[in-house]
């Protein structure tokens, strides 16, 4: 088990923090003491974010522009000289019988959802190695534990990302870097069309999370370098974001 951490001045690179779980990411760990860095394409929502948390670094960023991502990483080091954390949250879905889902369209999501998560990782490895230390955090799906039956095609990008993850640990293990796999349950945000309500029970045995209670876990993560964490379906369940002595 990697060492468990304060994130009290550290530096986390938060991609898809422009709402929903990148959002409340980024809250908790200014709370929390750390620097969250606010990268997102919608540039006014990250400024208003920015505003809300002392003037937090903000980069409107597309991952899937590697110019853009490496000026990400770039203006993370100029301000505050490290990059200790990167949680890979931006995404989007893509919902529809496979035999009707458009490839142009799917083709755009794996870029987003998978392409764009190891462009992000591999921008950050060069400090973190420098450092000897880094945490990253991978944002996938519960989908990806069931057969996803009407979300097929975007289940199959965060299957990606599970393997991804498994593989990046083994590969950063010796340089010091703890790669986490975070799947949550249904929560209810913007993704999607915004189609979950908080507390709802769209299927049997799920209640929608909030994304506060997403984003308790994801600090845990980075604290702790677990190797992943499941979400259980149901209630959100008190101390669920607490390290476990």
């Amino acid at each position: 088990m990697p060492e468990l951490i304060d994130l009290a001045g550290t530096c986390v690179i938060v991609t898809g923090a422009s709402s929903g779980i990148g959002a409340s990411t980024a809250r908790l760990l200014h709370a929390a003491g750390a620097h969250p860095v606010l990268a997102a394409r919608r540039a006014d929502r990250l400024a208003a974010l920015s505003k809300e948390l002392d003037g937090a670094l903000a980069v409107p960023t597309d991952v899937t522009d590697q110019a853009q991502v490496r000026d990400l990483a770039e203006a993370a080091l100029d301000r505050h000289q490290r990059i200790d954390g990167l949680v890979n949250n931006a995404g989007a879905s893509l919902h529809g019988p496979l035999d009707q889902v458009d490839v142009a369209e799917f083709s755009r999501i794996l870029e987003l959802n998978v392409a764009g998560l190891l462009a992000m990782t591999q921008v950050v490895l060069p400090a973190m190695r420098r450092q000897g230390f880094g945490r990253i955090v991978n944002v996938s799906s519960g989908t990806t534990r069931r057969t996803a039956v009407g979300v097929g095609a975007y289940a199959s990008t965060k299957t990606a990302v599970n393997m991804l993850s498994a593989v990046l640990r083994q590969e950063l293990a010796g340089d010091g870097i703890a790669v986490s796999l975070l799947l949550p349950s249904i929560t209810a945000t913007e993704f999607g069309g915004g189609r979950f309500t908080l507390g709802a029970s769209p299927r049997p045995g799920m209640v929608a999370h909030s994304p506060d209670y997403v984003a308790g876990v994801v600090l845990r993560l980075l604290r702790t370098g677990e190797e992943s964490f499941d979400i259980p379906h149901g209630p959100e369940q008190h101390g669920l974001a607490q390290v476990s002595a």
